[in-house]
Protein backbone atom coordinates (compact mmCIF):
# COMPACT_ATOMS: atom_id res chain seq x y z
CA UNK A 1 0.00 0.00 0.00
CA UNK A 2 1.61 3.43 -1.01
CA UNK A 3 0.99 7.00 0.60
CA UNK A 4 0.09 5.34 3.73
CA UNK A 5 -1.54 8.04 5.63
CA UNK A 6 -0.79 9.58 9.61
CA UNK A 7 -3.18 10.76 12.35
CA UNK A 8 -1.83 14.05 11.34
CA UNK A 9 -2.44 13.60 7.40
CA UNK A 10 -6.50 13.23 8.18
CA UNK A 11 -6.18 16.15 11.30
CA UNK A 12 -4.78 18.61 8.99
CA UNK A 13 -6.52 18.25 6.29
CA UNK A 14 -10.18 18.59 7.80
CA UNK A 15 -11.62 14.89 7.80
CA UNK A 16 -11.08 13.78 11.16
CA UNK A 17 -14.65 13.31 12.44
CA UNK A 18 -13.56 12.20 15.96
CA UNK A 19 -14.47 8.49 16.12
CA UNK A 20 -11.36 7.62 18.13
CA UNK A 21 -10.66 4.04 16.03
CA UNK A 22 -6.83 5.00 15.45
CA UNK A 23 -6.51 5.82 19.09
CA UNK A 24 -8.32 2.73 20.19
CA UNK A 25 -5.45 0.82 17.52
CA UNK A 26 -2.06 2.07 20.15
CA UNK A 27 -0.67 1.70 23.51
CA UNK A 28 1.54 5.16 23.28
CA UNK A 29 -0.56 7.08 25.66
CA UNK A 30 -2.60 8.75 22.61
CA UNK A 31 -6.03 9.86 23.30
CA UNK A 32 -9.38 11.77 22.64
CA UNK A 33 -9.54 15.23 23.00
CA UNK A 34 -11.49 18.37 22.08
CA UNK A 35 -9.61 21.27 20.32
CA UNK A 36 -10.40 24.90 20.50
CA UNK A 37 -13.39 24.44 18.19
CA UNK A 38 -14.91 21.84 20.48
CA UNK A 39 -13.93 18.71 18.20
CA UNK A 40 -12.79 15.86 19.26
CA UNK A 41 -9.69 15.03 17.82
CA UNK A 42 -6.64 12.24 19.11
CA UNK A 43 -3.73 13.42 20.81
CA UNK A 44 -0.58 12.05 21.34
CA UNK A 45 3.16 12.12 21.13
CA UNK A 46 4.23 13.87 17.81
CA UNK A 47 5.87 10.93 16.84
CA UNK A 48 2.76 8.89 16.57
CA UNK A 49 0.47 11.60 15.26
CA UNK A 50 3.03 11.68 12.14
CA UNK A 51 3.81 8.10 11.76
CA UNK A 52 2.13 6.72 8.43
CA UNK A 53 0.69 3.03 9.54
CA UNK A 54 -1.08 0.46 7.70
CA UNK A 55 -3.42 -0.27 10.49
CA UNK A 56 -4.94 4.07 10.39
CA UNK A 57 -4.87 3.78 6.39
CA UNK A 58 -7.31 0.65 6.37
CA UNK A 59 -9.59 1.81 8.98
CA UNK A 60 -9.61 5.12 9.50
CA UNK A 61 -13.21 5.98 7.70
CA UNK A 62 -11.96 8.87 5.73
CA UNK A 63 -8.75 7.16 4.99
CA UNK A 64 -8.29 6.96 0.85
CA UNK A 65 -7.39 3.46 1.47
CA UNK A 66 -10.36 2.00 3.10
CA UNK A 67 -12.84 0.44 0.81
CA UNK A 68 -16.07 3.05 0.10
CA UNK A 69 -19.80 2.38 1.67
CA UNK A 70 -20.53 0.07 -1.20
CA UNK A 71 -17.32 -1.52 -1.25
CA UNK A 72 -17.88 -2.46 2.55
CA UNK A 73 -21.64 -3.18 2.33
CA UNK A 74 -20.63 -5.73 -0.90
CA UNK A 75 -17.92 -7.27 1.54
CA UNK A 76 -20.63 -7.55 4.69
CA UNK A 77 -24.44 -7.80 3.09
CA UNK A 78 -23.45 -10.19 -0.55
CA UNK A 79 -26.26 -11.59 -0.65
CA UNK A 80 -28.68 -8.68 -0.48
CA UNK A 81 -32.39 -8.56 -1.71
CA UNK A 82 -31.96 -4.45 -3.24
CA UNK A 83 -29.62 -1.69 -3.87
CA UNK A 84 -30.35 1.39 -3.96
CA UNK A 85 -27.27 4.07 -4.77
CA UNK A 86 -28.66 5.96 -2.56
CA UNK A 87 -29.59 4.22 0.21
CA UNK A 88 -27.23 1.11 -0.53
CA UNK A 89 -27.77 -2.87 -0.48
CA UNK A 90 -30.47 -3.66 2.43
CA UNK A 91 -32.95 -6.56 3.12
CA UNK A 92 -36.58 -4.84 3.93
CA UNK A 93 -37.31 -1.13 4.95
CA UNK A 94 -40.21 -0.26 6.86
CA UNK A 95 -41.70 2.86 8.69
CA UNK A 96 -43.16 2.59 11.75
CA UNK A 97 -42.73 2.46 15.59
CA UNK A 98 -42.44 0.56 19.04
CA UNK A 99 -45.78 -0.16 20.33
CA UNK A 100 -44.19 -0.09 23.76
CA UNK A 101 -45.42 3.03 25.33
CA UNK A 102 -42.73 3.72 27.21
CA UNK A 103 -40.14 2.90 24.77
CA UNK A 104 -41.35 5.00 22.20
CA UNK A 105 -42.17 7.92 24.66
CA UNK A 106 -38.47 7.99 26.16
CA UNK A 107 -37.05 8.43 22.55
CA UNK A 108 -36.32 11.30 20.03
CA UNK A 109 -38.32 9.36 17.58
CA UNK A 110 -40.38 5.94 17.40
CA UNK A 111 -38.20 3.85 20.29
CA UNK A 112 -37.10 1.40 17.40
CA UNK A 113 -33.44 1.52 18.46
CA UNK A 114 -34.22 0.83 21.92
CA UNK A 115 -36.64 -1.91 20.72
CA UNK A 116 -33.86 -3.75 18.61
CA UNK A 117 -31.38 -2.97 21.69
CA UNK A 118 -33.51 -4.18 24.74
CA UNK A 119 -34.32 -7.41 22.00
CA UNK A 120 -31.11 -8.39 21.34
CA UNK A 121 -30.32 -8.43 25.12
CA UNK A 122 -33.40 -10.29 25.96
CA UNK A 123 -32.65 -13.28 23.29
CA UNK A 124 -29.18 -13.49 24.66
CA UNK A 125 -27.57 -12.29 21.42
CA UNK A 126 -25.68 -10.04 23.06
CA UNK A 127 -24.06 -8.83 26.95
CA UNK A 128 -24.10 -5.23 26.15
CA UNK A 129 -24.70 -2.35 24.27
CA UNK A 130 -22.04 0.42 23.53
CA UNK A 131 -23.90 3.48 23.25
CA UNK A 132 -24.00 6.85 23.98
CA UNK A 133 -24.97 8.13 27.29
CA UNK A 134 -25.16 11.49 29.53
CA UNK A 135 -22.22 12.01 31.96
CA UNK A 136 -22.93 11.55 35.60
CA UNK A 137 -21.19 14.54 36.96
CA UNK A 138 -19.90 16.81 34.07
CA UNK A 139 -17.00 19.02 35.49
CA UNK A 140 -15.84 22.01 33.83
CA UNK A 141 -14.09 21.18 30.37
CA UNK A 142 -15.41 17.56 30.37
CA UNK A 143 -18.14 16.34 28.04
CA UNK A 144 -21.78 16.43 28.75
CA UNK A 145 -21.97 12.81 27.24
CA UNK A 146 -20.10 9.34 26.16
CA UNK A 147 -19.60 5.57 25.17
CA UNK A 148 -21.18 3.50 27.48
CA UNK A 149 -21.73 -0.48 27.72
CA UNK A 150 -25.30 -1.34 29.05
CA UNK A 151 -25.94 -5.00 30.20
CA UNK A 152 -29.62 -4.18 31.11
CA UNK A 153 -32.90 -2.50 29.71
CA UNK A 154 -32.69 0.23 32.55
CA UNK A 155 -29.11 0.98 31.33
CA UNK A 156 -29.90 0.81 27.85
CA UNK A 157 -32.91 3.71 28.72
CA UNK A 158 -30.31 6.55 30.25
CA UNK A 159 -29.03 6.21 26.57
CA UNK A 160 -32.08 6.73 24.95
CA UNK A 161 -32.88 10.10 22.65
CA UNK A 162 -30.47 11.82 20.01
CA UNK A 163 -27.08 13.08 21.02
CA UNK A 164 -26.04 16.63 18.72
CA UNK A 165 -22.63 16.30 20.32
CA UNK A 166 -19.38 14.46 19.86
CA UNK A 167 -18.39 12.02 21.56
CA UNK A 168 -15.70 9.01 20.67
CA UNK A 169 -15.40 5.00 20.58
CA UNK A 170 -11.86 4.75 21.88
CA UNK A 171 -12.78 3.76 25.24
CA UNK A 172 -15.35 1.73 24.60
CA UNK A 173 -13.35 -0.27 21.91
CA UNK A 174 -10.27 -0.95 24.11
CA UNK A 175 -12.98 -1.93 26.89
CA UNK A 176 -14.52 -4.67 24.49
CA UNK A 177 -10.75 -5.59 23.06
CA UNK A 178 -9.97 -6.14 27.02
CA UNK A 179 -13.12 -8.15 27.60
CA UNK A 180 -14.62 -11.15 26.24
CA UNK A 181 -18.67 -11.37 25.56
CA UNK A 182 -21.02 -10.23 22.25
CA UNK A 183 -21.77 -6.82 21.84
CA UNK A 184 -24.10 -4.39 19.45
CA UNK A 185 -22.61 -1.06 18.88
CA UNK A 186 -25.12 2.09 18.36
CA UNK A 187 -23.68 5.17 16.07
CA UNK A 188 -23.59 7.44 13.41
CA UNK A 189 -22.78 6.32 10.01
CA UNK A 190 -19.06 7.36 10.43
CA UNK A 191 -18.27 5.77 13.26
CA UNK A 192 -20.24 2.16 12.44
CA UNK A 193 -17.91 2.52 8.98
CA UNK A 194 -15.35 2.65 11.32
CA UNK A 195 -16.27 -0.37 13.59
CA UNK A 196 -16.66 -2.14 10.67
CA UNK A 197 -13.35 -1.48 8.92
CA UNK A 198 -11.99 -2.93 12.20
CA UNK A 199 -14.13 -5.95 12.40
CA UNK A 200 -13.12 -7.08 8.77
CA UNK A 201 -9.13 -6.54 9.97
CA UNK A 202 -9.10 -7.66 13.44
CA UNK A 203 -10.47 -10.88 14.21
CA UNK A 204 -11.25 -9.84 17.97
CA UNK A 205 -13.86 -7.18 16.58
CA UNK A 206 -15.47 -9.52 14.29
CA UNK A 207 -15.81 -12.16 16.80
CA UNK A 208 -17.18 -9.67 19.76
CA UNK A 209 -18.62 -7.10 17.72
CA UNK A 210 -22.10 -8.73 16.50
CA UNK A 211 -24.38 -6.08 15.66
CA UNK A 212 -23.97 -2.69 14.48
CA UNK A 213 -26.81 -0.65 14.53
CA UNK A 214 -26.43 2.91 12.82
CA UNK A 215 -28.11 5.98 13.04
CA UNK A 216 -29.06 8.31 10.07
CA UNK A 217 -26.87 11.43 10.12
CA UNK A 218 -27.38 14.56 8.98
CA UNK A 219 -23.83 16.30 10.14
CA UNK A 220 -22.09 16.34 13.70
CA UNK A 221 -21.87 19.02 15.31
CA UNK A 222 -19.10 20.07 18.19
CA UNK A 223 -19.96 20.69 21.58
CA UNK A 224 -19.99 24.85 21.27
CA UNK A 225 -23.24 24.26 19.58
CA UNK A 226 -24.88 23.28 23.36
CA UNK A 227 -22.65 26.20 24.69
CA UNK A 228 -24.17 28.69 22.14
CA UNK A 229 -27.39 27.26 22.88
CA UNK A 230 -27.09 27.77 26.80
CA UNK A 231 -25.48 30.88 26.08
CA UNK A 232 -28.91 32.25 24.27
CA UNK A 233 -31.04 30.64 26.78
CA UNK A 234 -29.90 32.79 29.69
CA UNK A 235 -28.33 29.86 31.03
CA UNK A 236 -24.63 29.89 32.30
CA UNK A 237 -22.89 26.72 31.02
CA UNK A 238 -20.80 26.01 33.84
CA UNK A 239 -24.71 25.11 35.54
CA UNK A 240 -25.75 22.64 32.93
CA UNK A 241 -26.26 18.90 34.09
CA UNK A 242 -27.46 17.69 30.48
CA UNK A 243 -29.53 18.54 27.92
CA UNK A 244 -32.60 16.44 25.87
CA UNK A 245 -32.17 18.24 22.40
CA UNK A 246 -35.82 16.77 21.46
CA UNK A 247 -37.87 16.41 24.07
CA UNK A 248 -41.30 15.61 23.32
CA UNK A 249 -44.25 16.65 24.56
CA UNK A 250 -48.02 15.69 23.68
CA UNK A 251 -49.80 17.71 20.49
CA UNK A 252 -46.33 19.24 19.55
CA UNK A 253 -44.94 17.63 16.28
CA UNK A 254 -41.59 15.61 16.05
CA UNK A 255 -40.06 18.00 13.95
CA UNK A 256 -40.68 20.81 16.14
CA UNK A 257 -37.29 20.72 18.05
CA UNK A 258 -37.72 21.70 21.77
CA UNK A 259 -33.82 21.76 23.89
CA UNK A 260 -34.38 20.73 27.48
CA UNK A 261 -31.74 22.06 29.66
CA UNK A 262 -31.33 19.90 32.96
CA UNK A 263 -29.51 22.21 35.27
CA UNK A 264 -27.16 21.06 38.08
CA UNK A 265 -29.70 22.78 40.73
CA UNK A 266 -32.58 20.31 39.63
CA UNK A 267 -34.24 23.05 37.33
CA UNK A 268 -35.47 22.06 33.83
CA UNK A 269 -36.00 24.57 31.06
CA UNK A 270 -36.90 24.43 27.31
CA UNK A 271 -36.37 26.47 24.22
CA UNK A 272 -37.20 26.64 20.78
CA UNK A 273 -34.43 25.64 18.46
CA UNK A 274 -36.46 28.05 15.79
CA UNK A 275 -35.91 30.97 18.58
CA UNK A 276 -32.21 30.54 18.62
CA UNK A 277 -29.68 32.34 15.84
CA UNK A 278 -28.17 29.43 14.94
CA UNK A 279 -31.21 26.92 15.59
CA UNK A 280 -31.47 25.81 12.08
CA UNK A 281 -29.75 22.48 11.48
CA UNK A 282 -29.39 23.12 7.86
CA UNK A 283 -28.06 26.07 7.88
CA UNK A 284 -24.98 23.80 9.45
CA UNK A 285 -23.58 26.21 11.94
CA UNK A 286 -20.99 24.44 14.26
CA UNK A 287 -20.68 21.32 11.54
CA UNK A 288 -17.67 19.01 11.95
CA UNK A 289 -15.39 20.12 9.02
CA UNK A 290 -15.04 16.34 8.13
CA UNK A 291 -19.49 16.01 7.51
CA UNK A 292 -18.82 18.41 4.81
CA UNK A 293 -16.84 15.24 2.83
CA UNK A 294 -19.03 12.26 3.61
CA UNK A 295 -21.59 10.67 1.58
CA UNK A 296 -23.70 8.61 4.14
CA UNK A 297 -26.76 9.80 5.21
CA UNK A 298 -28.36 6.24 6.50
CA UNK A 299 -25.37 4.18 7.87
CA UNK A 300 -25.08 2.01 4.37
CA UNK A 301 -22.56 -0.21 6.03
CA UNK A 302 -24.56 -0.80 9.27
CA UNK A 303 -26.26 -4.57 10.04
CA UNK A 304 -29.77 -2.49 11.08
CA UNK A 305 -30.33 1.34 10.60
CA UNK A 306 -32.97 4.24 12.34
CA UNK A 307 -33.80 7.49 11.13
CA UNK A 308 -36.92 9.69 11.47
CA UNK A 309 -40.10 9.76 8.89
CA UNK A 310 -39.60 13.11 7.44
CA UNK A 311 -42.62 13.12 5.56
CA UNK A 312 -46.26 13.74 6.62
CA UNK A 313 -48.22 12.48 8.03
CA UNK A 314 -45.43 11.51 10.27
CA UNK A 315 -43.46 13.84 10.45
CA UNK A 316 -46.00 16.03 12.81
CA UNK A 317 -46.60 13.33 14.94
CA UNK A 318 -46.07 14.35 18.72
CA UNK A 319 -44.89 10.60 19.31
CA UNK A 320 -42.24 10.34 16.73
CA UNK A 321 -41.87 7.71 13.76
CA UNK A 322 -39.15 5.97 12.48
CA UNK A 323 -37.92 4.55 9.53
CA UNK A 324 -36.07 1.32 9.30
CA UNK A 325 -33.41 0.06 6.87
CA UNK A 326 -32.61 -3.78 7.44
CA UNK A 327 -29.58 -5.63 5.92
CA UNK A 328 -29.33 -8.19 8.56
CA UNK A 329 -31.23 -11.26 7.76
CA UNK A 330 -31.52 -12.31 11.30
CA UNK A 331 -32.20 -8.94 12.37
CA UNK A 332 -35.25 -8.56 10.02
CA UNK A 333 -36.95 -11.73 11.34
CA UNK A 334 -36.67 -10.41 14.98
CA UNK A 335 -38.36 -7.06 13.33
CA UNK A 336 -41.08 -9.96 11.33
CA UNK A 337 -41.85 -11.29 15.05
CA UNK A 338 -42.46 -8.34 16.26
CA UNK A 339 -44.56 -7.14 13.87
CA UNK A 340 -45.98 -10.90 14.46
CA UNK A 341 -46.22 -10.59 17.73
CA UNK A 342 -47.58 -6.31 17.82
CA UNK A 343 -44.98 -5.29 19.46
CA UNK A 344 -44.08 -3.16 16.16
CA UNK A 345 -46.41 -1.26 14.44
CA UNK A 346 -44.00 -1.16 11.00
CA UNK A 347 -44.98 -0.89 7.31
CA UNK A 348 -42.91 -2.21 4.82
CA UNK A 349 -41.89 0.80 2.03
CA UNK A 350 -39.48 0.72 -0.69
CA UNK A 351 -36.12 2.68 -1.83
CA UNK A 352 -38.07 5.84 -2.51
CA UNK A 353 -40.09 6.25 0.19
CA UNK A 354 -37.14 6.12 2.82
CA UNK A 355 -35.28 8.43 0.02
CA UNK A 356 -38.00 10.79 0.23
CA UNK A 357 -37.90 11.02 3.76
CA UNK A 358 -34.10 12.10 3.66
CA UNK A 359 -34.06 14.07 0.47
CA UNK A 360 -32.60 16.95 1.70
CA UNK A 361 -29.67 15.24 3.55
CA UNK A 362 -29.00 13.33 0.90
CA UNK A 363 -29.30 15.62 -1.87
CA UNK A 364 -26.68 17.79 0.44
CA UNK A 365 -24.52 14.76 0.56
CA UNK A 366 -24.52 13.56 -2.81
CA UNK A 367 -25.07 16.81 -5.48
CA UNK A 368 -23.58 19.13 -2.73
CA UNK A 369 -20.52 16.89 -2.47
CA UNK A 370 -19.78 16.79 -5.80
CA UNK A 371 -19.94 20.91 -5.74
CA UNK A 372 -17.71 20.65 -2.41
CA UNK A 373 -14.74 18.28 -3.98
CA UNK A 374 -14.96 21.19 -6.78
CA UNK A 375 -15.10 24.05 -5.18
CA UNK A 376 -13.17 23.05 -1.87
CA UNK A 377 -11.22 19.70 -2.34
CA UNK A 378 -9.44 18.83 0.41
CA UNK A 379 -5.86 18.48 1.04
CA UNK A 380 -6.04 14.70 1.49
CA UNK A 381 -7.64 12.82 -1.38
CA UNK A 382 -10.49 11.21 -0.83
CA UNK A 383 -12.15 8.09 -2.50
CA UNK A 384 -16.08 8.83 -2.74
CA UNK A 385 -18.98 7.66 -4.83
CA UNK A 386 -19.66 10.82 -6.48
CA UNK A 387 -17.25 12.93 -8.86
CA UNK A 388 -16.13 16.50 -8.44
CA UNK A 389 -18.65 18.84 -10.59
CA UNK A 390 -19.08 22.17 -11.08
CA UNK A 391 -20.77 23.60 -13.93
CA UNK A 392 -23.66 20.77 -13.87
CA UNK A 393 -25.08 21.92 -10.62
CA UNK A 394 -27.80 24.64 -10.87
CA UNK A 395 -26.45 27.69 -10.03
CA UNK A 396 -29.22 28.86 -7.27
CA UNK A 397 -27.95 24.98 -5.77
CA UNK A 398 -24.14 26.19 -6.09
CA UNK A 399 -24.87 29.35 -3.66
CA UNK A 400 -26.69 26.98 -0.99
CA UNK A 401 -23.79 24.56 -1.17
CA UNK A 402 -21.30 27.64 -1.22
CA UNK A 403 -23.10 29.27 1.89
CA UNK A 404 -23.97 26.31 3.92
CA UNK A 405 -20.23 25.52 3.68
CA UNK A 406 -18.50 28.87 4.51
CA UNK A 407 -21.39 29.11 7.59
CA UNK A 408 -19.94 25.76 9.08
CA UNK A 409 -16.36 27.03 8.32
CA UNK A 410 -16.67 31.05 10.07
CA UNK A 411 -19.28 29.65 12.68
CA UNK A 412 -16.46 27.86 14.60
CA UNK A 413 -14.09 30.51 14.40
CA UNK A 414 -16.22 33.53 15.07
CA UNK A 415 -17.67 31.47 18.35
CA UNK A 416 -13.92 30.54 19.35
CA UNK A 417 -12.95 34.82 19.10
CA UNK A 418 -15.96 36.23 20.40
CA UNK A 419 -14.95 34.10 23.91
CA UNK A 420 -11.65 34.74 23.43
CA UNK A 421 -12.10 38.21 23.76
CA UNK A 422 -14.87 38.24 26.59
CA UNK A 423 -17.36 39.35 24.36
CA UNK A 424 -19.75 35.67 23.33
CA UNK A 425 -22.79 37.67 22.20
CA UNK A 426 -20.84 39.08 19.24
CA UNK A 427 -21.18 35.42 18.16
CA UNK A 428 -24.96 35.33 18.13
CA UNK A 429 -25.33 38.77 16.49
CA UNK A 430 -22.85 37.52 13.90
CA UNK A 431 -25.22 34.00 13.78
CA UNK A 432 -28.26 36.25 13.41
CA UNK A 433 -27.07 38.44 10.62
CA UNK A 434 -25.54 35.54 8.74
CA UNK A 435 -28.65 33.43 9.03
CA UNK A 436 -30.92 36.27 7.95
CA UNK A 437 -29.05 36.62 4.77
CA UNK A 438 -28.68 32.50 4.53
CA UNK A 439 -32.49 32.31 4.91
CA UNK A 440 -33.04 35.07 2.46
CA UNK A 441 -30.77 33.42 -0.05
CA UNK A 442 -32.31 29.97 0.27
CA UNK A 443 -35.85 31.22 -0.13
CA UNK A 444 -35.01 33.72 -3.25
CA UNK A 445 -32.08 31.63 -4.43
CA UNK A 446 -33.59 31.22 -8.26
CA UNK A 447 -33.92 35.03 -8.15
CA UNK A 448 -30.37 35.61 -7.22
CA UNK A 449 -28.95 33.27 -9.34
CA UNK A 450 -31.22 34.39 -12.27
CA UNK A 451 -29.44 37.92 -11.49
CA UNK A 452 -25.86 36.71 -11.38
CA UNK A 453 -26.37 35.02 -14.63
CA UNK A 454 -27.86 38.45 -15.88
CA UNK A 455 -24.18 40.21 -14.57
CA UNK A 456 -22.48 37.65 -16.13
CA UNK A 457 -23.93 37.92 -19.31
CA UNK A 458 -23.01 41.74 -19.10
CA UNK A 459 -19.48 41.21 -18.45
CA UNK A 460 -19.51 38.60 -21.13
CA UNK A 461 -21.03 40.93 -23.52
CA UNK A 462 -18.60 43.98 -22.33
CA UNK A 463 -15.23 41.76 -23.33
CA UNK A 464 -17.14 41.12 -26.53
CA UNK A 465 -17.63 44.23 -27.00
CA UNK A 466 -14.53 46.14 -26.33
CA UNK A 467 -12.66 44.13 -28.24
CA UNK A 468 -14.94 45.06 -31.63
CA UNK A 469 -14.49 48.52 -30.78
CA UNK A 470 -10.74 48.24 -29.86
CA UNK A 471 -10.51 46.17 -33.66
CA UNK A 472 -12.38 49.37 -35.40
CA UNK A 473 -10.00 51.97 -33.74
CA UNK A 474 -7.18 50.58 -35.01
CA UNK A 475 -8.72 50.15 -38.24
CA UNK A 476 -9.56 53.73 -38.44
CA UNK A 477 -6.58 55.25 -36.63
CA UNK A 478 -4.78 58.43 -38.33
CA UNK A 479 -1.34 59.23 -37.05
CA UNK A 480 -1.92 62.67 -36.85
CA UNK A 481 -4.86 62.39 -35.22
CA UNK A 482 -4.68 63.42 -30.96
CA UNK A 483 -7.80 62.34 -30.49
CA UNK A 484 -10.68 60.93 -32.03
CA UNK A 485 -14.53 61.81 -30.43
CA UNK A 486 -15.55 58.31 -32.03
CA UNK A 487 -13.28 56.43 -30.37
CA UNK A 488 -14.68 57.81 -26.70
CA UNK A 489 -18.32 56.36 -28.17
CA UNK A 490 -17.57 53.49 -29.29
CA UNK A 491 -15.76 52.43 -25.86
CA UNK A 492 -18.48 54.00 -23.88
CA UNK A 493 -21.37 52.11 -26.05
CA UNK A 494 -19.34 48.96 -25.60
CA UNK A 495 -19.67 48.96 -21.79
CA UNK A 496 -23.02 50.91 -21.37
CA UNK A 497 -24.51 48.60 -23.85
CA UNK A 498 -24.22 45.24 -21.88
CA UNK A 499 -25.25 46.72 -18.87
CA UNK A 500 -28.20 49.00 -19.80
CA UNK A 501 -29.74 45.57 -21.82
CA UNK A 502 -28.64 43.41 -18.28
CA UNK A 503 -30.45 46.04 -15.86
CA UNK A 504 -33.93 45.66 -18.55
CA UNK A 505 -33.98 42.40 -19.36
CA UNK A 506 -32.56 40.35 -16.37
CA UNK A 507 -35.94 41.81 -13.94
CA UNK A 508 -38.26 41.30 -17.29
CA UNK A 509 -36.85 37.79 -17.62
CA UNK A 510 -37.47 37.35 -13.75
CA UNK A 511 -41.13 39.18 -14.17
CA UNK A 512 -42.43 36.87 -17.16
CA UNK A 513 -40.89 33.84 -15.77
CA UNK A 514 -42.97 34.09 -12.43
CA UNK A 515 -45.81 33.92 -15.09
CA UNK A 516 -44.55 30.91 -17.14
CA UNK A 517 -44.25 33.61 -20.24
CA UNK A 518 -40.79 34.18 -20.63
CA UNK A 519 -40.60 32.12 -23.77
CA UNK A 520 -43.14 33.98 -25.44
CA UNK A 521 -41.95 37.28 -24.78
CA UNK A 522 -38.69 37.67 -24.04
CA UNK A 523 -36.99 37.34 -27.31
CA UNK A 524 -39.86 39.79 -28.49
CA UNK A 525 -39.05 42.74 -26.09
CA UNK A 526 -35.34 42.04 -26.60
CA UNK A 527 -35.54 42.49 -30.68
CA UNK A 528 -38.05 45.61 -29.60
CA UNK A 529 -35.77 47.28 -27.55
CA UNK A 530 -32.70 46.46 -30.08
CA UNK A 531 -34.43 47.73 -32.81
CA UNK A 532 -35.43 50.88 -30.94
CA UNK A 533 -31.70 51.42 -29.99
CA UNK A 534 -30.48 51.02 -33.77
CA UNK A 535 -33.67 54.18 -34.47
CA UNK A 536 -32.61 56.43 -31.72
CA UNK A 537 -28.92 55.77 -32.59
CA UNK A 538 -29.74 56.81 -35.90
CA UNK A 539 -31.52 60.10 -35.07
CA UNK A 540 -28.48 60.98 -32.70
CA UNK A 541 -25.78 60.56 -35.32
CA UNK A 542 -27.59 60.90 -38.96
CA UNK A 543 -24.95 58.41 -39.95
CA UNK A 544 -26.31 54.58 -41.37
CA UNK A 545 -22.40 53.59 -40.80
CA UNK A 546 -21.95 54.77 -37.59
CA UNK A 547 -25.25 53.05 -36.12
CA UNK A 548 -24.16 49.43 -37.27
CA UNK A 549 -21.06 49.30 -34.70
CA UNK A 550 -23.55 50.47 -31.68
CA UNK A 551 -26.32 47.88 -32.70
CA UNK A 552 -23.95 44.94 -33.03
CA UNK A 553 -22.76 45.97 -29.09
CA UNK A 554 -26.66 45.77 -28.35
CA UNK A 555 -27.37 42.65 -30.13
CA UNK A 556 -24.44 41.54 -28.44
CA UNK A 557 -25.71 42.19 -25.28
CA UNK A 558 -29.06 40.17 -26.24
CA UNK A 559 -27.16 37.52 -27.70
CA UNK A 560 -25.19 36.43 -24.01
CA UNK A 561 -28.14 37.46 -22.15
CA UNK A 562 -30.11 34.61 -23.95
CA UNK A 563 -27.74 32.11 -23.52
CA UNK A 564 -27.05 32.30 -20.27
CA UNK A 565 -30.34 33.07 -19.12
CA UNK A 566 -31.78 29.61 -20.34
CA UNK A 567 -29.94 28.04 -18.31
CA UNK A 568 -31.07 26.49 -15.72
CA UNK A 569 -30.54 27.60 -11.73
CA UNK A 570 -32.97 25.27 -10.09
Amino acid sequence: MNNLISPNHVIKSGLCIGCGSCVAQQNEGAKMAFDSFGQLIPTGSPQWLGRPSAALSQTCPFSPHAPHEDQLSAINFPESRHFSPLIGRYEQAYVGYSNQVDIRSNGSSGGMVSWIANTLLDLGLIDGVAHVVPASAPSQGQPLFHYRISRTQEELQEGAKSRYYPTDLSQILQLITATPGKYAVVGIPCFIKAVQLLRNTDPIFKERIRYTLGLFCGHMKSSKMVESFALQSGIPFQNVATLDFRAKQSGRPANLYFAKFSLKNGQNREYNWELLADGDWGAGFFMNSACNFCDDVVSETADISFGDAWIEPYASDDQGTNVVIVRSKGLLEILKNGIQTHKLELKEVNAAFVQQTQDAGLRHRREGLSFRLSAFPPKLALTKRVAPAYDRIPISKRISYRLRYLISFWSHRVFWLATKVGQPLLYVLWAKIIGKIYHQLIYHRNLFATLILGFKAALMAMGTNLLFSLAIIKMNTVPEQQHDPLETHLVIRALVYPFLFSLILTPLFIFLKKRNQHTRYFKGIAVLLLCTIFIVELLIRSNFLLTVPYSIYALTSIVFLNFFLKKPVS
